[in-house]
């Protein structure tokens, strides 16, 4: 019996531990000290430390909200870890900076214009921080009187008397109050606050006065204090919505339902400037203030030249995000055109950047990334393997090795085995090609695949010899 009770328990562990592994989810922030000066391996972040010191001073400057309408490039080469800046940066702003990812690719696939959604994750990208006053009654309920009529039908009545340390009140309850107060358990003792304009009642606590009545109540009661002073209070609540959801609300005729049904299309521009307008009245009257968050566009060599003209405007907009972009890419042709250009982005654009660059990394800290991908992935690699996937990822690739971790693990717990082995990585690296080595598998068998045209004249088409 026992120990069917202990497999329940283990059953029931294993289920609550549903969290998925990606790519850079070990990436905890951007690994900087208070000076803004990176530590070698820190938050999940190794190396790249010209980069990231660059990113945290554009952090900074984004906390601050003084860089508003800028953008930033991050070039590198493949696997040098451009991605990885971007998510400690959006790691660092923390959940209330609203932070947006696209890839350049994904804007051609929508049902939607090019430029309508790049408009769209914009507006996604700038939080608006609404503050308002509402009325409340707050205080420690005395006693609750609910008379129902002697023939059974009819309207209940009652009255609620309400204590603070300085006056008591008795209020006439109507059959809305009454149910709110019935559905909430609400009883003497219980402090509680009730918004006037929607009526909604909210249970704070029981009173410190009745903590002697301990043993009658469960584990879980809190004890808070009597209030002080009136009764009714003007309480400041605060929401963080973005322009994307405020734009959403007001174009559609279910109002906010669209958000939940995802279908939001093509939103007028007339609504965009009433809502502009809006915002910026707000914000004179200090009832909000804008939150710029960031726009983070990943494989941005993959837009086009009209797409790049837009942000070029976009991006001189007083309600812009900061735009921060990543490419691989060196001097290519900008899509679009016949015109080569650096990162396959137009020079006008570039002048507009703020260029981050990144740098392949050394053997000990490819090392430490694959050290701490083995903890991300909970695999125990014995020293002498993680020296040869140090190697292999030295010859090959970061992110080769890195797939490497995960099959080395299978092959492992295949033969039973706890810790991942030297011929454990040598028998996947036998079964995975990396790059190199399928490019020489091709050079040695090309007559026998489809299409080959190694051998073909430029220009020349070449036909399929069965």
């Amino acid at each position: 019996m026992a120990a069917a009770a202990a497999a329940k328990v283990q059953e029931v562990r294993e289920i609550t531990r549903i969290e998925r592994i990606g790519a850079h989810s070990h990436i905890r922030g951007l690994g900087l000290d208070d000076a803004l000066e990176p530590r070698q391996v820190s938050q999940g972040m190794v190396g790249q430390q010209t980069a990231r010191r660059a990113a945290g001073v554009i952090l900074e400057m984004i906390k601050e909200g003084k860089i508003a309408g800028r953008a930033v490039l991050i070039a590198g080469q493949p696997g040098t870890g451009k991605t990885a800046i971007a998510m400690g940066m959006a790691q660092a702003l923390g959940p209330d900076t609203p932070f947006t990812v696209i890839s350049g690719s994904e804007i051609f696939s929508l049902e939607m214009s090019k430029t309508e959604a790049l408009m769209q994750s914009f507006r996604k990208s700038i939080g608006v921080r609404i503050k308002e006053e509402t009325e409340i009654i707050e205080g420690e309920v005395v006693e609750i009187q609910i008379d129902r009529p002697a023939t059974g039908t009819g309207a209940k009545v009652g009255k609620l008397t309400l204590k603070t340390t300085e006056m008591e009140t008795i209020y006439d309850l109507g059959q809305k109050m009454i149910e709110s107060l019935t559905k909430e358990k609400v009883q003497a003792g219980d402090i509680i606050t009730i918004d006037k304009a929607t009526g909604k009642i909210t249970k704070l606590g029981r009173s410190f006065t009745r903590a002697r009545d301990y043993d009658a109540m469960g584990p879980q009661t809190k004890f808070v204090q009597c209030p002080e002073g009136e009764l009714q209070k003007r309480k400041e609540v605060v929401h963080t919505v973005t322009l994307h959801e405020i734009d959403v609300i007001n174009s559609r005729t279910q109002g906010f339902l669209a958000l939940f049904s995802g279908d939001t299309g093509e939103i007028k521009g007339e609504v965009r400037e009433q809502i502009n307008a809006k915002v910026a009245e707000w914000r004179e009257e200090g009832k909000a203030e804008i939150v710029p968050g960031v726009l983070f566009i990943d494989e941005v060599h993959m837009l086009d030249i009209e797409s790049f003209s837009f942000l070029n405007r976009a991006m001189e907009n007083d309600l812009a995000p900061v735009l921060i972009m990543a490419t691989n890419r060196g001097i290519t042709r900008i899509r679009g055109t016949n015109y080569q250009s650096p990162h396959g982005i137009p020079i006008d654009m570039l002048d507009r950047l703020v260029i981050i660059s990144t740098t392949p990394y050394e053997e000990k800290e490819i090392k430490q990334i694959l050290k701490i991908r083995c903890e991300e992935e909970d695999v125990e690699m014995s020293d002498d393997a993680l020296i040869v996937l140090t190697r292999i990822g030295m010859e090959t690739s970061l992110r080769y090795a890195i797939q490497l971790i995960t099959t080395a693990n299978l092959v492992c717990r295949k033969r039973k085995g706890t810790e991942v082995s030297i011929n454990d990585v040598k028998r996947v690296y036998s079964l995975f090609l990396d790059e190199c080595r399928s490019t020489q598998f091709l050079k040695e068998y090309q007559q026998e695949f489809l299409f080959n045209e190694m051998n073909a004249e430029p220009g020349s088409e070449t036909m399929e010899t069965s």
